[in-house]
């Protein structure tokens, strides 16, 4: 069963770890850059100690100057192996016992112990003692010891430990800088911590319940909830059969190394939840209302209804070039001609500047569009990933007044394109003109020859005035079609020029569209898809 809940509780930090390395990931330039910088040590010593063995229990005793931690550190493993000062107890440097040096080395490597200071237990001496198999005992230098050396050891070795001992004495056991430097800073790691009040000997039975007891108010009133002490005397061994039976538990269970590192990830996570208070799943796709507000939005900006207007009036003027009555131009060519200023070349120009205008004249309007439509998709996110978001949605700002210019040029129809119905229009106009004057010839010849006998005719037909009034009818049948293919050919050349407009407004909000999905929807999308990954990780890492 142990080893069944052993599998099961790694799976599980397994898949916490990988949520905050996501988190790690995501977090850059989101969150507090101590934070992520603890968190990636956390993952480091994670991978470390994990890829090591499972079968050692790493333990350290810890203490302040004169605690008995050393002579302590020699009761448990019934050798003077950690040298106790005389005149100043300092321990200077780690010293490790190993029950169980199989497969210990690399754990010792990690943790940078001096090979002099490793000693194992060898099996003779293990008698009775089988229930601390895997269990490495490190004696620690002194966490308030003047040497700055032996002083940053300790704390390196308190981080990394998987059960940390703290040996008390009865005189300092309150001391602030145990208390305020590691006990409050370890908070939520009671199942990996163990307070252990030393030389109890020098205290009466009384004494050492009040002392325990108060150890233990004090510890809970520092966020240690459960607090475990025992009360141990490395003189005369009283409670180190206590302090081994907690110490076997924890080696049998296996669990230590997990719980450690559980504990610490809960605390870390904690700050991270107070660092990002609040955090709320938003859609990670824009939908298609906002798609087309943002569209029209920038077909405002770069004035494509203006452009299709404009196309519009001029394929209107230019059609009366070819499929007008030509009476009708030939008489407008004998006043002055209002529409001069819109004659080809200058609308040429017209067009060339209005495209141009539009769109470079209008970044203030390009930039509302998009800081709209980042807002609009934002509201309830964390101001540090609304301000992500609109970076996002902004990243291509500055480009796309230009690639909307390139767009318009390349959809905006020829102005010289002239239609091949307006060709065969213009042929069919001139053939009525041909016949309306070869009729107003045969007329003049009839008058001439039939009526005032101005000449013998050089045909019976020039002469024939009874054809007079059919060729007057044919005339004025001649113009009477021309006007009726004029006025026709004016109402075709106005659909034709409405859909023009249509197609190409139609064209370029498809274009536009595109740009907008390329150079704004995309990288926003991306960020709401980053923003909703880290609010799953965070759910993932939190239990």
């Amino acid at each position: 069963m142990t080893a069944v809940s052993t599998a099961e509780r790694q799976h599980g930090l397994g898949s916490r770890l990988a949520a905050l390395a996501k988190i790690v990931e995501l977090g850059q330039g989101r969150l507090d850059p101590a934070l992520v910088t603890e968190a990636a040590q956390l993952l480091l010593r994670a991978g470390d100690r994990l890829k090591l063995s499972s079968d050692h229990t790493v333990v350290a005793l810890a203490g302040g100057t004169g605690s008995g931690k050393s002579s302590l550190f020699n009761a448990v493993s019934g050798l003077e192996l950690s040298p106790i000062g005389v005149r100043r107890p300092t321990t200077a440097r780690t010293h490790a016992c190993v029950w169980g040096i199989d497969g210990a080395g690399p754990l010792l490597d990690w943790l940078q112990i001096q090979w002099r200071h490793r000693f194992a237990r060898a099996s003779a001496l293990d008698k009775g003692e089988s229930q601390l198999h895997g269990l490495i005992l490190l004696d620690l230098p002194d966490h308030d010891s003047i040497r700055a050396l032996t002083d940053h050891e300790a704390h390196r070795l308190i981080q990394v430990a998987d059960l940390i001992v703290w040996v008390l004495d009865p005189q300092k056991y309150a001391d602030a800088s145990v208390h305020r430097r590691y006990v409050t800073e370890l908070n939520g790691h009671d199942a990996v911590t163990v307070f252990v009040l030393n030389q109890s000997d020098r205290l009466t039975p009384e004494e050492q319940a009040e002392c325990v007891a108060d150890l233990e108010e004090l510890l809970r009133r520092e966020g240690v909830t459960r607090p475990r002490v025992v009360a141990t005397s490395a003189t005369t061994g009283k409670g180190v059969d206590s302090l081994k039976a907690v110490l076997a538990e924890s080696v049998a269970a296996r669990r230590a190394a997990y719980q450690r590192l559980e504990a610490d990830l809960d605390r870390l996570m904690l700050r991270l939840v107070k660092d990002v208070p609040e955090l709320l799943r938003v859609e990670s796709t824009v939908d298609g209302a906002r798609r087309a507000g943002l569209v029209e939005a920038l077909c405002d900006a770069i004035g494509v209804s203006a452009l299709g207007e404009a196309l519009e009036n001029v394929y209107a003027v230019r059609s009366a070039e070819w499929v007008g009555w030509p009476y009708a131009r030939w008489a407008a060519r004998l006043r002055p001609d209002p529409l001069k200023s819109l004659r080809l070349g200058a609308v040429k120009d017209d067009i060339r500047g209005l495209v141009a205008s539009s769109v470079t004249a209008q970044p203030a309007e390009v930039d509302n569009a998009v800081q709209t439509l980042a807002d609009g998709l934002t509201a309830g996110m964390p101001e540090v990933w609304r301000d992500g978001v609109r970076e996002a949605a902004r990243s291509r700002v500055d480009e796309l007044p230009e690639a909307l210019s390139g767009e318009l040029s390349e959809v905006a129809p020829p102005l010289d394109r002239v239609p091949v119905w307006w060709w065969l229009l213009k042929i069919w106009q001139y053939l009525l003109v041909l016949m309306f004057v070869a009729s107003l010839a045969w007329a003049g010849a009839i008058l001439a020859y039939g009526v005032f006998k101005a000449a013998r005719p050089p045909a019976e037909v020039l002469g024939d005035v009874a054809v007079l009034p059919w060729v007057g009818l044919m005339m004025i049948s001649v113009l009477g079609l021309g006007l009726f293919s004029a006025m026709s050919s004016r109402n075709f050349v106005v659909l034709a020029a409405g859909k023009e407009r249509d197609r190409l407004e139609h064209d370029m909000r498809r274009r536009v569209g595109v740009l907008a999905q390329d150079m704004v929807v995309q990288p926003l999308e991306r960020e709401l898809n980053r923003y909703n990954e880290f609010f799953g990780a965070m759910a993932a890492a939190r239990r």
